[in-house]
C-alpha cells in the first residue's frame, strides 16, 4: 500500500475549516475524501504528518485554489519540506455537463487534476512581497478615495451653479476659495464643511503613504530593480514599485513574450480553417500591472529626451542599464509616432508601447542581480 512515490492531496479551503481529499500515484487509484478540517495552523501541521505517517515513503504534493484566504497554507506547507501548488479557479477545467458543485466534490476534483497534470500552479509572492504590494495598492485606494471625495464636493457646487472663475483646480489658491463659499441654506454649508474635512484628511492620508512606500521599498529585497527601471522613461518611482510588486520576480520568465501574455497585452484570436481574425487584447493576468504600463507609455507621445528628473534617476546606475533605456526610449518614440501617421487609434498605439516597455523592462531587470529566499525561512503570518 505505501510503495507508491507520490501522494497528491487536493484542499478546497475556506475561512473556517478545509476540506481535503487525495490520491495516490498509481494506475487505478481512486481519490479518497479525507474529510473537514479546521483552518487554523495546527490543524494543517497535523494533516501532514498524519498523512506522512500513513504514508511514509510518499512525497506529499498539496494544491488548492487561490482566493481571499492568501498564501499563508502554501508558505506553511513549503516551510516544512513538503511540495504546494496554488492555482488560480479561472484555469481549472470544467466539464459542461457538471451541475453539482460541493466542497467535497471541488477537493476531490483538485486531487485528480493535480495527478493527471492538468492543472497551471501560479506564482506566489513572498511575505515580504506581498507586504510592498498590499502597502502599494493601499497608496492606490487612497488616490481613488480623494478622487471620490473631489468629485462630489464638485457634484454639490455643480447642483447649485457655482463655478470656480480661476484655471487650477485643487490648488491652494482653489482650496483657498472654497473655504470661503458661503451655501444659500445651512444644511448645504454643513455639507460642504464636511466634504472639505473628508479631503483633507484624504490628502493628508495619501501623504502619509506615500511617505511610507517610499522608505519602505528602500529595504525591500526588489529595490535594486525598481531603481534599475526607474531609468525607463515613464518609470518613476511609483509605478516601478507597483509594477514590481505585482509582477514579483520577473527572471522566471525565459523571454518576453511570455511576460506580455502574462499582462493581457497580447491580441486574441480566433481562427478556424482558412479564417484568421485577431481581435483586442486578451487582458488576461494583472490587470493593476497592465493598467500601471498603460499610464507610463503615454510619455512616449513626445520627442525622445533626457529630462533632468530621468537624468537623476539614472545616476549611479550601469552604463548598461542606461544604455538600454536610451535605446528603448529611442524605439518607442519612434514607433509611436509611425503608428499614429498610420492613423492607427490612440488606445491601440498606447497599448502597443506598453507592450514593448514591459520587454525592455524584463531586459533591465534580467541584469540586476538578486538573493534567493530559502523555503524554509518563510513566515506564515498565522497565530498558531
Amino acid at each position: 500500500m505505501n510503495k507508491h512515490n507520490i501522494l497528491f492531496i487536493g484542499l478546497d479551503t475556506h475561512k473556517e475549516f478545509v476540506e481535503v481529499a487525495y490520491i495516490e500515484d498509481q494506475r487505478g487509484a481512486q481519490a479518497v475524501h479525507f474529510g473537514r478540517i479546521s483552518s487554523a495552523k495546527a490543524a494543517i501541521v497535523k494533516l501532514a504528518k498524519q498523512l506522512h505517517s500513513k504514508y511514509p515513503r510518499a512525497t506529499l504534493h498539496f494544491v488548492y485554489e487561490a482566493g481571499p484566504c492568501g498564501y499563508w497554507i502554501y508558505r506553511l506547507l513549503t516551510s516544512l519540506g513538503h511540495c504546494c501548488y496554488v492555482v488560480a479557479p479561472s484555469l481549472i477545467p470544467k466539464k459542461p455537463g457538471d451541475k453539482i458543485k460541493t466542497d467535497k466534490r471541488d477537493a476531490l476534483k483538485l486531487a485528480k487534476l493535480l495527478k493527471t497534470e492538468d492543472l497551471t500552479p501560479i506564482y506566489v509572492p513572498e511575505p515580504e512581497d506581498e507586504a510592498v504590494r498590499d502597502l502599494s495598492r493601499a497608496r492606490e485606494t487612497a488616490m481613488k478615495d480623494l478622487k471620490d471625495a473631489k468629485y462630489q464636493l464638485k457634484a454639490l457646487l455643480l447642483r447649485n451653479n457655482i463655478n470656480y472663475a480661476g484655471t487650477a483646480n485643487w490648488s491652494a489658491k482653489h482650496l483657498r476659495w472654497l473655504t470661503e463659499l458661503v451655501l444659500p441654506h445651512p444644511a448645504q454649508q454643513i455639507a460642504l464643511q464636511e466634504y472639505l474635512h473628508t479631503i483633507n484628511e484624504r490628502i493628508a492620508r495619501l501623504k502619509r503613504l506615500d511617505n511610507e512606500l517610499a522608505h519602505q521599498v528602500q529595504a525591500w529585497r526588489y529595490y535594486p530593480v525598481v531603481k534599475a527601471v526607474q531609468a525607463m522613461r515613464g518609470v518613476r518611482l511609483l509605478v516601478a514599485t507597483g509594477l514590481i510588486a505585482e509582477l514579483g520576480d520577473i527572471r522566471r520568465f525565459d523571454h518576453p513574450r511570455k511576460l506580455m501574455s502574462y499582462l493581457g497585452l497580447v491580441p486574441s484570436e480566433h481562427s478556424s480553417g482558412g479564417k484568421r481574425h485577431i481581435g483586442a487584447i486578451t487582458k488576461c493576468g494583472n490587470g493593476r500591472a497592465r493598467r500601471l504600463l498603460i499610464e507610463g507609455a503615454h510619455s512616449y507621445r513626445y520627442p525622445a529626451n533626457i529630462s533632468t528628473d530621468l537624468q537623476l534617476r539614472q545616476e549611479g546606475l550601469p552604463k548598461t542599464v542606461v544604455d538600454k533605456a536610451w535605446q528603448a526610449q529611442l524605439r518607442l518614440c519612434r514607433r509611436y509616432q509611425r503608428l499614429m501617421h498610420k492613423g492607427k487609434h490612440y488606445n491601440v498605439v498606447v497599448t502597443a508601447i506598453a507592450r514593448e516597455m514591459i520587454a525592455y523592462i524584463w531586459a533591465i531587470a534580467k541584469q540586476v542581480v538578486l538573493i534567493n529566499v530559502n523555503p524554509k525561512h518563510r513566515l506564515a503570518r498565522v497565530p498558531a
